[in-house]
């Protein structure tokens, strides 16, 4: 299979996909990189890199990005999207598996999850329908079924990471004493970029692990010592994996989603054997402390290529109890102005029209601030029209400033995690499509308790924000087209 170099990676925006895309470069492939979402992928730059927006679930989208390639990496998962993602994600594989057909496909490489027998997950025992449904076609399909992977990003250790940084205590449901080889995202992409070069004709099926078999409590306690933290945790039986899910949603910033799907998975042991692709594709595995310390080795530069707009800031600004996976919300907004008149009224924030809406909330934020130590009442502008990066605007900074097109202030009142707001601007005709975005990466619970409070005003103010700079921007009789993001 040597001669297999063109590879199209379909789910190339999720955690394996975006660091499997530069490894296969790093490599000598011929990458196309997939999503439903290709301005995400664009915002990547991943030089040599063809993008195309697909989605397995419109059989129609996928040819173009399957024409004339060699492999398919098939990466896709539906556990964000709720109730039903089982169904979707098996219609999915069905249309890929047909697809693939149609242009030619050689291979098709999938990441699984390990199933053991009586295991009842609906996230396990959908995992192992989209390969049979995969292999239902006449394409050969090689499967690999990996635990819980050790890297920033993955969503079973970024929960364990916020509980360890956020619980100095944890009342855990019994799952947490279920075993399993979590193995290291580096020993992982070796052997997912490894089997397109070995012989294998036929549908092959190959479980991947890392070298220590532990609980996932002793994972937590493990990671807590190389950190610094001291917890204690208290198995009960009383919490079922849907009340597990419930709770997480207050103490990590996993989408809920994955975590309810990822709880589910661990209600029982998860051996591996993984003496076969060992044996083919030698490797030195990493224990279970070096690969968390090799993941929080990476961590902020992995946040950082997840969000490019915000990329520097992150590099500034991290600090390791954040999360991973930062809240957001927002508005958009179709304005009848040019580009000119929108950037114009944006760059006023904070001036005569303060912050274009709810100006009394504000207020009151602002001077609650105060009262706890902060600058929250120190105004300030250096110019009542114009920013450029590094301006002081009352408590935010100028981070990132591109003329006409974004703008990023970071929030600078007193609150557990970091923060800001961004502006987009993109020409259409003769109007302009304005996008505000509210992210907030929280620090602990703190920082997710603060997020949820803050919602509510949420929900009003960033609508009625792209709404105002609207008007303003058209001058009188003009009207802006309102979404919600």
């Amino acid at each position: 299979m040597a001669q297999l170099r063109n590879v199209v990676v379909f789910g190339a925006s999720g955690f394996i996909g975006g660091n499997l895309v530069p490894e296969l470069l790093a490599q000598g492939y011929q990458v196309r990189a997939v999503s439903r979402r290709p301005e995400r992928l664009a915002e990547r730059g991943w030089p040599g890199v063809t993008t195309f927006g697909a989605d397995v679930l419109q059989a129609e989208t996928l040819g173009p990005a399957l024409a004339g390639v060699d492999v398919v990496y098939y990466l896709v998962h539906g556990m964000t999207e709720g109730g039903g993602f089982d169904e979707r994600e098996h219609r999915g594989a069905q249309n890929l598996a047909h697809a693939a057909e149609q242009a030619g496909v050689k291979r098709i490489v999938y990441l699984g999850a390990l199933h053991p027998k009586g295991a009842d997950s609906l996230h396990l025992r959908s995992r192992s329908a989209t390969g049979e449904g995969l292999r239902r076609g006449p394409v050969p399909v090689t499967e690999i079924r990996a635990p819980i992977v050790i890297g920033p990003g993955s969503a079973a250790f970024e929960v364990m990471r916020d509980l360890v940084y956020n619980l100095p205590v944890m009342v855990t449901p019994k799952w947490v004493r279920s075993s399993m080889a979590p193995i290291a995202l580096p020993n992982l992409i070796h052997y997912l970029i490894g089997v397109l070069q070995l012989a294998d004709d036929n549908d092959q099926v190959y479980d991947v692990a890392g070298p220590e078999m532990l609980t996932y409590e002793s994972q937590m306690s493990r990671f807590a010592h190389l950190v610094g933290k001291r917890v204690r945790i208290l198995p009960v039986p009383l919490l079922s994996p849907g009340l597990s899910a419930r709770w997480l949603r207050f103490i990590t910033s996993v989408p809920t989603g994955i975590a309810k799907a990822l709880v589910g998975g661990l209600k029982q042991d998860l051996p591996a054997d993984d003496s076969e692709i060992r044996q083919r594709l030698p490797q030195r595995l990493l224990g279970f402390d070096e690969a968390v310390s090799e993941a929080l080795r990476q961590e902020r530069q992995q946040v950082a290529e997840q969000h490019p707009k915000r990329a520097s800031i992150v590099r500034r600004r991290w600090r390791p109890n954040f999360s991973f996976y930062p809240k957001a919300d927002g508005a958009t907004a179709t304005i009848d102005a040019p580009v000119e008149r929108v950037w114009q009224e944006i760059c006023r924030i904070g001036g005569r029209p303060r912050y274009f809406a709810l100006d009394p909330l504000w207020r009151i934020r602002e001077g609650f601030d105060a009262l706890i130590g902060g600058n929250g009442l120190d105004y300030y502008r250096r110019d009542p029209n114009q920013l450029r990066p590094g301006d002081r605007v009352d408590s935010w900074s100028v981070a990132e400033l591109q003329p006409l097109r974004t703008l990023t202030l970071l929030f600078g009142m007193k609150a557990p995690g970091m923060g800001g707001l961004t502006f987009e601007l993109k020409p259409d005709g003769k109007a302009t499509q304005l996008t505000l975005t509210c992210w907030w990466y929280p620090a602990g619970a703190w920082g997710l308790l603060y997020w949820w409070a803050m919602l509510p005003a949420h929900l009003i103010l960033f609508r009625r924000m792209v709404a105002n700079i609207g008007e303003l921007a058209e001058g009188p009789g003009g009207h802006s087209s309102l979404v919600g993001v």
